[in-house]
């Protein structure tokens, strides 16, 4: 038996019991998918993830376990698709997360990344899961609509113009994107810059580039 977890109750559960390692990529992949069934979310769950390798690298001390981090943006969302409600996700997740084995710090930290969870962001990899997650989503955002469909040149003061406009992605969040530097104690300019830079080797699988590129790898 495991833990209940809901919006009322999370902060209330008693410490449950930590997996010695992290499951597999592929298991965390096929959990993904078992929940996600739709190809938009599958991309943001790996741009999320491959941001989060980074962040482990640039964020985390030196006991930082990058396959772990990695984990936690892979698997951030992998219950919203069937569960979107804010009563439902990330809750019902953090029941299947704990049910499978994963730590109380993994769970944790996708917990946090929703504000209306009121889970504290107590762990660097907990405040990079929030300060990356929105941002991913808006820097692809950004990418679709340049004629190159790309990250490829970007530029900070074209995405920070971007962030400005309400009427541009309305879905993202910009108060947790501001937010979220400030928790990981890292100036704007500088956040988008390095997940820019992060992004770029996986731009095909996070459906970036030109179509003919895009269809060539469907």
């Amino acid at each position: 038996m495991f833990a209940s977890f809901s919006r009322a109750s999370f902060a209330l559960q008693k410490p449950f019991g930590a997996k010695a390692e992290v499951p597999s990529r592929e298991e965390a992949w096929e959990l993904l998918c078992e929940y996600t069934k739709g190809d938009s979310l599958r991309k943001h769950a790996l741009a999320v993830e491959t941001a989060m390798r980074a962040c482990a690298k640039r964020y985390g001390d030196a006991e930082a376990d990058v396959d772990e981090w990695g984990l936690v943006g892979l698997l951030h969302d992998f219950d919203y698709e069937m569960f979107p409600a804010a009563d439902q996700h990330p809750f019902t997740g953090a029941n299947i997360l704990c049910g499978r084995g994963y730590s109380e710090r993994f769970i944790k930290a996708i917990m946090g990344h929703a504000t209306y969870t009121n889970v504290p962001r107590d762990t660097d990899m907990a405040k990079a899961l929030f300060a990356t997650d929105e941002l991913c989503g808006f820097l692809v955002a950004c990418a679709l609509v340049r004629p190159s469909r790309s990250l490829d040149d970007m530029e900070v003061k074209s995405v920070k113009k971007k962030l400005k406009d309400k009427h541009f992605a309305r879905s993202v969040n910009r108060e947790d994107i501001h937010q979220g530097v400030i928790e990981l104690n890292v100036e704007l300019d500088e956040h988008i810059r390095f997940v820019i830079h992060a992004l770029k080797p996986v731009q095909k699988e996070i459906g970036l580039g030109p179509r003919e590129e895009q269809a060539s790898t469907a």
